[in-house]
């Protein structure tokens, strides 16, 4: 299974499961006739490990939660007076509590905090490399000790196993005839923190322009056996940071949204756009120092 499908399995049992695994609901005609004031609502939300359980407290009412992340993303609502909700990843969580009664409904809110990620979804060496999990990871261009890009074949698997040609040029003074410029590009940051999180902040490609444009969102990372096909995939329209190498002007249908890793230690991140009819140019980025 991809990381992609663990995501939305993940997403279902959070939002679809607490859904529909619900008690009957009472007639808000039956209960007392009385109105309450959100300083009356008693309810618990505790935090074990990657689950918060819920308990309503409060007599006479019927419940209703809904929970959101930090971002304001509703990932689940019941109306079960005690269920129990997996929160797979780090971060600040919103519990909403509502109580209906005849005189109308009134809410409460907890915050709680789940201190780390459920390790069995990243233990894969490849997470940590890429993100640093919760900490989150920020990449640049290597502009220095190496060139900011490359060119291999259409054959080409990766650093590891390689086939097919390659040219990774000594430095950028090598690849001066494509244009590129010895400025800051940007940088593109992975975390682990409440989601699947990804910031870019890219550099116009306007020679001579240091305009910056950032933009948030959230990315699949799709690993492979032997790493042979591992796959970057930037939701909303994201893409990952590139340069105006000569490819901009005379090679058009590079995709910078859905990427190819060459190849990923602590130390580097190399990826290959792909272009419609196989052609492929790396990216070679390294940690921010």
């Amino acid at each position: 299974m991809t990381m992609k499908n663990i995501f939305l399995t993940l997403i279902a049992i959070i939002a679809v499961g607490s859904l529909f695994s619900c008690e009957p609901v009472e007639d808000r005609n039956s209960l007392p006739a009385m109105s309450l004031m959100s300083t009356d609502l008693n309810f618990t939300a505790v935090v074990n490990g990657n689950t918060i359980q819920l308990k309503n407290l409060t007599p006479d009412v019927i419940p209703y939660w809904s929970y959101v992340d930090s971002k304001g993303n509703e990932l689940g609502h019941s109306n079960l007076n005690e269920t129990t909700i997996p929160m797979p990843f780090a971060g600040t969580y919103t519990i909403n509590f509502s109580a209906y009664t005849q005189g109308g409904s009134v809410t409460a809110t907890k915050t709680v905090t789940i201190s780390k990620n459920d390790q069995t979804l990243f233990s894969d060496p490849r997470w940590a490399m890429l993100t640093n999990g919760i900490a989150g990871k920020t990449w640049v261009f290597n502009m220095v000790t190496e060139s900011p890009f490359a060119f291999v074949g259409g054959g080409y698997i990766n650093k590891t196993v390689e086939g097919d040609w390659a040219w990774y040029p000594g430095s950028i003074n090598d690849v001066s005839w494509s244009g590129v410029e010895n400025k800051n590009w940007g940088e593109v940051t992975f975390d682990l923190n409440g989601g699947y999180n990804v910031k870019v902040t890219q550099t116009s490609l306007t020679t001579g322009s240091t305009v910056k444009t950032t933009k948030s969102g959230t990315y699949n990372f799709s690993l492979s056996t032997g790493a042979k096909n591992d796959r970057i995939i930037l939701n909303g329209g994201i893409e990952m940071l590139h340069l105006n190498a000569y490819y901009n002007d005379v090679m058009s249908g590079f995709s910078f949204s859905n990427v190819r890793l060459i190849e990923l230690t602590a130390s580097s991140l190399r990826y290959a756009a792909i272009r419609n009819d196989g052609v492929q140019v790396v990216m070679n980025l390294v940690p921010k120092s």
